[in-house]
C-alpha cells in the first residue's frame, strides 16, 4: 500500500483498530467514534486482518470482510485497510513497525477494548507492541474489571494515563497506556455469526 493511499502526515493523530472483523458491526462504529473523540485523533484505520492467529478457524474472505466494513462505518476520518494483507504481516507487531516505518513522523496510537487488554499478553511480541505505540483502551461490556486487573495493567500500572488526559496520549512516548468508559453496546461477531445473519466459511 502507497503512502498516498493513506494519506497520512507526519504530526498526525492517528489510531489503528485491528481485526477479522468477521464481521463489522456497529459495536465497532461506536468504539471508533469514542476514539476519535476520547484520544484526539485525526484518523482512526480499521486494519481487517487476512486472519486471526489467535483463532482457529479462519474468517470469511478478506474482500467480503472489507466491503462490510465499508458499509457499516462510512466516517470522513476512518480509512478501512487491507494493509496487512497488501505487505504480509501476520502480527501486530510487525505491522506497527511497518506503519511506523512507511510513515515517519506520524502519532500512531493501538486501540483495542478491554476484552482483549485481558488477554493481551498472549498475543506475539506484546511488549514490543507496548514499547512501540501508546494503546488506548475503551472499555466494552463485561470487561472492565478483568481488563483493570490484567498482568498488562498490573505490570505497567506506572505508565497509566489518567481518563481525563486521554486526549494527551498520542502524544505520549511509549509505553504508555489509557483507559476510558464507553456506554456499553451489546453486539458482537461471534453473535451476529451465531444468529445466521453473516456469511463465513462452512
Amino acid at each position: 500500500m502507497t503512502q498516498s493511499r493513506l494519506l497520512l502526515r507526519p504530526g498526525m493523530r492517528v489510531g489503528l483498530l485491528g481485526g477479522s472483523f468477521d464481521p463489522a458491526h456497529e459495536g465497532h462504529a461506536h468504539l471508533t467514534r469514542v476514539a476519535l473523540r476520547e484520544f484526539g485523533l485525526d484518523r482512526v484505520i480499521w486494519l481487517v486482518s487476512p486472519g486471526n492467529p489467535l483463532k482457529t478457524r479462519g474468517p470469511a474472505p478478506l474482500d467480503l470482510r472489507m466491503a462490510r466494513a465499508r458499509e457499516v462505518m462510512q466516517h470522513p476520518r476512518v480509512i478501512i485497510s487491507d494493509f496487512e494483507a497488501r505487505i504480509g504481516t501476520a502480527y501486530t507487531a510487525e505491522t506497527i513497525e511497518a506503519l511506523r516505518a512507511t510513515y515517519p513522523g506520524v502519532r500512531f496510537v493501538w486501540l483495542m477494548g478491554a476484552d482483549n487488554l485481558q488477554q493481551f499478553h498472549r498475543w506475539q511480541r506484546w511488549e514490543d507492541i507496548l514499547w512501540s505505540v501508546p494503546l488506548g483502551i475503551l472499555a466494552r461490556p463485561g470487561w472492565r474489571q478483568s481488563g483493570l486487573h490484567s498482568r498488562t495493567a498490573r505490570q505497567y500500572r506506572h505508565a497509566r494515563l489518567p481518563g481525563q488526559a486521554s486526549k494527551l496520549l498520542p502524544l505520549q512516548d511509549a509505553p504508555a497506556w489509557c483507559f476510558v468508559n464507553m456506554p456499553m453496546m451489546q453486539v458482537s461477531s461471534t453473535q451476529l455469526r451465531a444468529a445466521g445473519d453473516w456469511r463465513s466459511p462452512g
